[in-house]
């Protein structure tokens, strides 16, 4: 077998090939688009790039190819003595990456599947849209603030109509074009809002974790994505540290055992899915016996780790219920011991 290293670039990528006995059989730099059809020529062997923007869709071509396919995580790649010395360049981080792989056998990231994968685009375009929003929000907030005008409560997308009330003729046609720009955009969120809606009661997964209190589409959406097959995960505290939701630690040596922070080590998104489902939770499910847990937690410990508490808590649920296929069943949870589970 035949290992085939490449160094993705936006533009182009650096190309390094060795056979079974570690020589380099061809060096090549290729157009970054040209590598689909440059990988259909190639006999089968094992195809290992870095993680990056375009990682996913080259390893999703090279496996449907028949390659082998190994997308090393980025954090990994230096410890195998890539940019070793302050050397590096594309040619050089091909050749190590090739080099390694004839050695051992190269750990790799999970290549999500196709429907996952749309998962996530649908919901990063929409949150790019949400966040472009904030940011002219909070502009016009601030312009209100230095013109000591006190606006209106109400949701972010209905401060144009708020601005325009308070202000009135005296709205400069800069701040109206922001405006304008928020209604453009409450548009389209709206729609996009309504896609994702549509796609989380489509696929049965996100349609079985919305049964679960406080959890809405796009948080269903998130982490039926992130999981995506469910069996690669042994236990629901693996699946939370993949996650980064479980306690950071500081044991080495002789010193005590010590706990920190959570590891914030996975997905920042689904984290942030998870914690809104939380607070969603508690105001419109008071009587769930997670929320009623982690009210407890909270007389103890304080409301933020209370919250991050049950948010690991809600995870290790969803994965249960990917797991064993079933809805959400609060009489289950009540059947547990929660003592045990904190």
């Amino acid at each position: 077998m035949h290992h085939i290293a490449i160094d993705l670039g936006s533009r182009k990528s650096q190309i390094c090939i060795r056979d079974t006995a570690g020589k380099i059989t061809e060096e090549r730099i290729l157009s970054t688009t040209g590598l689909k059809g440059w990988l259909k020529e190639q006999p089968r062997g094992r195809v290992i790039v870095e993680t990056c923007a375009e990682s996913f869709a080259i390893a999703m071509e090279a496996k449907h190819l028949g390659h082998e396919i190994r997308v090393v995580p980025a954090t990994l790649v230096k410890q195998l003595g890539v940019g070793e010395r302050r050397l590096k360049n594309d040619q050089r981080d091909a050749r190590k990456l090739s080099e390694v792989s004839t050695r051992i056998d190269l750990p790799s990231v999970h290549i999500p599947s196709v429907p996952s994968q749309l998962i996530r685009e649908v919901c990063n375009m929409r949150e790019t849209m949400v966040e472009a929003r904030t940011k002219l929000v909070n502009s016009v907030r601030a312009y209100a603030r230095m013109h000591v005008c006190e606006l209106e409560t109400g949701a972010a997308q209905s401060i144009p109509k708020r601005m325009r009330k308070a202000f009135g003729a005296e709205l400069p046609m800069a701040v109206e074009r922001v405006l304008q720009a928020i209604e453009s955009l409450n548009a389209q969120i709206y729609q996009a809002d309504k896609e994702a809606t549509k796609m989380a009661h489509d696929n049965v997964d996100s349609a079985r974790l919305m049964t679960a209190p406080g959890v809405g589409p796009v948080t269903a959406l998130r982490f039926a994505s992130v999981v995506d097959e469910v069996s690669r995960f042994a236990t629901a505290h693996q699946l939370e540290s993949y996650l980064g939701l479980v306690p950071s630690e500081s044991s080495t040596g002789q010193k005590q055992q010590r706990y920190g922070a959570i590891t914030k080590a996975g997905a920042k998104k689904v984290r942030w899915a998870l914690v809104q489902a939380v607070w969603s939770a508690k105001r419109h499910y008071k009587d769930d016996p997670m929320v009623r847990w982690a009210e407890k937690v909270a007389t103890r410990r304080g409301k933020k780790i209370a919250t991050v508490a049950m948010a690991r808590k809600l995870a290790g649920v969803l994965f249960a219920m990917l797991r064993d296929g079933k809805d959400y069943d609060p009489s289950h949870l009540v059947s547990q011991s929660w003592k045990q589970l904190g």
